[in-house]
């Protein structure tokens, strides 16, 4: 067994942020279809909250996030596109300690099959902040579903192998996780 796989799921404290001008808890269907989507797969959602799209009101409450103790992944729907409003990008990309180029690649070329050529338009990105996981995805049901479901489900999964995003989060023992798994077999 390698150092980054575990047989048994470390269910991860993940916080959902929805970046919109216009949606409430009541119509934000992708941010709630993120929240279902971490707790049927094992994980427990930790916080969740709405701002416009605006950069300093994303990278305020995303900062808040990064440096307290629970948060360990961050999924943010909405504001990656072209208009004037989208802002998330400018709003994360200057709190991230590393970018995770293959996520961003990866969403486009998922998305391709959907969504044709306008896949271009997309500013999908994904990074690591204080040992804090954070996926910027559009804010359509579809965009997310194809992100969760292709990409983000399997890289915070301990379990998933050749490796997973897991090890790097703040919080997380896997020697201790595996040492578990060894007593209980």
């Amino acid at each position: 067994m390698g150092k980054h796989i575990t047989q048994t799921l470390v269910p991860l404290n993940i916080s959902v942020l929805t970046v919109s001008d216009t949606r409430s808890f009541d119509t934000d269907t992708s941010g709630q279809y993120l929240c279902d989507s971490l707790e049927e797969a094992g994980h427990t959602l930790c916080k969740r909250s709405i701002v416009i799209d605006d950069i300093y009101q994303i990278r305020a409450q995303l900062s808040a996030w990064i440096a307290d103790d629970e948060s360990q992944v961050v999924l943010i729907t909405g504001g990656t596109g072209f208009t004037s409003r989208d802002s998330t990008p400018e709003a994360v990309s200057p709190l991230l300690d590393k970018l995770v180029d293959g996520f961003g690649e990866m969403f486009r070329q998922l998305s391709l099959e959907q969504v044709g050529t306008s896949t271009i338009q997309s500013r999908a990105l994904a990074g690591m902040a204080n040992e804090t996981l954070i996926f910027c995805l559009p804010g359509s049901n579809n965009a997310c579903r194809t992100a969760w479901e292709n990409i983000i489900v399997s890289q915070i999964d301990s379990r998933h192998s050749p490796c997973n995003f897991v090890p790097q989060l703040k919080n997380i023992d896997i020697d201790a996780c595996l040492s578990r798994e060894q007593d209980e077999n």
